[in-house]
């Protein structure tokens, strides 16, 4: 389906049962896509700018003993990483980047990318509504420039050898009162965002659930000076801010972090490692994210990148890579390949209506990143 990006974008409170419940359904969940081994592939090679933690190592080797192609990463850790990147480099080096689904306005303005041929995708092995979540915000001029790769979300991770909680107590709240003070984690920019949702939903600081901060700038600006505020008066709470997989996993393992807020992939991926870590989705609403694929116009390894999706998008490497990543696979009949402890973990992540609440990212206006982290530098280092 063809979509432009001038389309209002579908509110954070939308229903989750159309863009998460096949998600949670499919997170771990159809046909296998067809997979052609490239036979004159054995000196080739696939330059990827990619998410941390996204692709795992054992999927990579696999890839190149089954194709002959080598995978090259270069990691980074914030979407404004990537996109420093990409305009550094005019997107030369890179045959895929790894962009959030919401980042699509800023993609389109900065002309870096080139078009997806759907012909060359097996469409129909996606997740529906992740894929409709792409095809929303990354359908300019008739063509998609996006298509999902994993989601997760971002909500309260703990160490349940030093507290014991609950759902019916799950809060953003908990990270700004209560018995955790100078034992909290977070990142400055979610961190402000969670903070805001808590407000909204005491009343404290009316928003819309923060829907209100994307209206405008006059808007958004009136609503975080107010945020700010009460975070830096609160700031002696806050023991790190994290930056990354691995910051966050040393704040709860090293640096004597007791809670925090954080993506779930490190958190889930300390507990099947058998650390005394949780994760679960507060009262609130999870912050629900999901991450793809995007072109490159500078790509020189094109038939590549479409061997490297013949592979990804079979279920039972889709699997692996929900696993080994503790994210959630965009592909339909990965579940049938994801470890059952894996399953518990997801669950209990998201008990009775955790997921009907996901508070999805809306598209982000030109304006508002560049605000939002001009007030995440404000709070860390006031």
């Amino acid at each position: 389906m063809t979509r432009t990006t001038n389309k209002t974008p579908k509110p954070a409170g939308v229903t989750r049962r159309g863009f998460l419940n096949s998600a949670a359904a499919g997170a771990f969940v159809a046909a296998a896509p067809l997979y052609v081994r490239r036979a004159n592939a054995a000196s080739s090679e696939l330059n990827i700018l990619s998410w941390s933690a996204e692709l795992p190592d054992d999927v990579l080797s696999d890839f190149q003993t089954e194709t002959g192609i080598t995978v090259n990463l270069t990691p980074f850790s914030s979407n404004e990483e990537l996109i420093n990147k990409m305009q550094a480099t005019f997107g030369e080096g890179f045959d895929l980047c790894m962009p959030s689904f919401n980042r699509a306005p800023e993609f389109e303005f900065l002309e870096l990318l080139a078009p997806f041929d759907t012909t060359r995708l097996a469409m129909d092995n996606y997740v529906p509504s992740l894929l409709d979540a792409s095809e929303e915000l990354w359908t300019w001029g008739g063509e998609l420039y996006h298509v999902p790769h994993v989601w997760g979300s971002e909500a309260i991770a703990w160490r349940n050898d030093q507290a014991d909680l609950s759902y019916a107590d799950m809060s953003y709240g908990l990270l700004w009162e209560g018995d955790f003070a100078g034992a909290v984690q977070m990142r400055p920019t979610s961190g402000l965002l969670g903070l805001g949702l808590w407000l909204d939903a005491t009343g404290k600081l009316p928003s819309n659930r923060m829907l209100d901060a994307y209206k405008d700038e006059a808007t958004m600006r009136k609503i975080y000076d107010e945020l700010l505020a009460y975070a830096v008066a609160h700031k002696e709470r806050i023991k790190q801010f994290w930056d990354s997989t691995d910051t966050t996993r040393s704040g709860f393992m090293q640096n004597g972090c007791t809670i925090g807020q954080t993506w779930d992939g490190p958190a889930l991926g300390l507990a099947k490692a058998g650390e005394p870590v949780s994760y679960m989705a507060p009262q609130e609403g999870a912050l629900a994210w999901i991450d793809g694929f995007a072109l490159p116009k500078a790509a020189r390894n094109v038939d590549e990148v479409y061997a490297f999706f013949d592979y990804l998008l079979k279920p039972e490497i889709a699997g692996r890579v929900a696993s080994g990543s503790s994210y959630n696979s965009s592909v339909k009949g990965a579940d049938a390949y994801v470890p059952e402890a894996d399953k518990e973990l997801f669950r209990a992540a998201y008990p009775e209506d955790a997921l009907d609440k996901l508070w999805r990212y809306p598209a982000s206006p030109s304006w508002f990143n560049t605000v939002r982290n001009e007030y995440a530098e404000k709070f860390k280092v006031a």
